[in-house]
């Protein structure tokens, strides 16, 4: 069975060789603004389960870039929402996640700069930093609300036991963390 592969193939815009591509969201940043019904947020969320089961993945696109970063990202979210015991809790974390220091494609401490090209100049790299801390936000918002569906408040045990999951084998924290 093949990996889900992103279905979001011409990107308005790319960065290094990671799509820019339009988000639904309420946080500001330069995402272009999406109309439709599903984002490669809503995309990266629905494959999810499917796709942290996979040893190695087969990059088509600069789209799939994006879904690879955000699969990673889920999974560092889901570990800090084990920790949580309620929705608001979690938002706290999920907020403070987004907005820490994180390394991007190119820096020494990015887990996959083989697969990723470093942005070519320090705009582009601004760039790409603020449109993934928009991502992170937006996507922490989604993830709460999946993983806190239950009618107890309590998170979903369907959701939190993928939190031991490593897709690729990587990880966008560092050992230890």
């Amino acid at each position: 069975m093949p990996a889900y592969h992103s279905q979001f193939l011409n990107p308005p815009q790319v960065v290094g060789n990671m799509a820019i591509l339009p988000l639904k969201t309420q946080f500001r940043g330069p995402a272009p603004k999406e109309m439709g019904e599903s984002d490669i947020l809503d995309e990266a969320l629905y494959y999810f389960k499917a796709n942290v089961f996979f040893r190695t993945y087969e990059v088509k696109s600069e789209a799939d870039r994006l879904l690879i970063y955000l699969t990673l990202y889920i999974t560092e979210c889901l570990k800090k929402l084990q920790k949580c015991s309620n929705k608001n809790t979690a938002q706290n974390e999920m907020y403070t996640l987004a907005i820490s220091k994180f390394d991007i494609p190119g820096e020494p401490g990015f887990p996959l700069n083989s697969v990723y090209a470093k942005p070519t100049s320090q705009h582009e790299a601004d760039l790409l930093r603020q449109y993934l801390t928009q991502a992170r936000q937006e996507m922490g918002l989604r993830l709460v609300d999946k993983v806190f569906c239950t009618e107890d408040g309590k998170p979903s045990k369907f959701w939190l036991c993928f939190a031991k999951k490593k897709f690729m084998d990587k990880s966008l924290s560092a050992p230890g963390m």
